[in-house]
């Protein structure tokens, strides 16, 4: 990973954990959707996004995402380096095979 987009992902992380820590799911959940777009590649990053989510399906009782987020978890290890839909989110809501746009402002760190 190179240092821009280590430094993009480790900002939403940052982001996602602050919003955590004032229990506001939903803010930390978009930012870890934006470090998965910049993590998806890197196994380790991947993972650790989905791991968050998944805290996350903890704190509001979301059994349908915790269950996803652990099935995702376990892909991110095998599929990291293999086969990515681009730009796909992370979460439960959109399907794990889904392409999808590439935000605007994330786009110059995956280029």
């Amino acid at each position: 990973m190179n240092i821009e987009l280590k430094n993009a992902f480790n900002t939403e992380m940052i982001l996602a954990e602050t919003s955590y820590k004032k229990a506001d799911y939903k803010t930390a959940f978009y930012h870890l959707e934006r470090a998965h777009i910049l993590g998806q590649s890197y196994i380790i990053a991947h993972t650790y996004s989905h791991w968050w989510m998944c805290k996350i399906a903890f704190k509001t009782h979301n059994a349908k995402e915790i269950i996803g987020q652990f099935a995702r978890m376990a892909a991110s290890i095998v599929f990291s380096r293999i086969w990515l839909p681009l730009g796909n989110t992370g979460g439960t809501n959109v399907s794990p095979f889904k392409p999808m746009p590439i935000p605007d402002d994330l786009k110059r760190f995956l280029s």
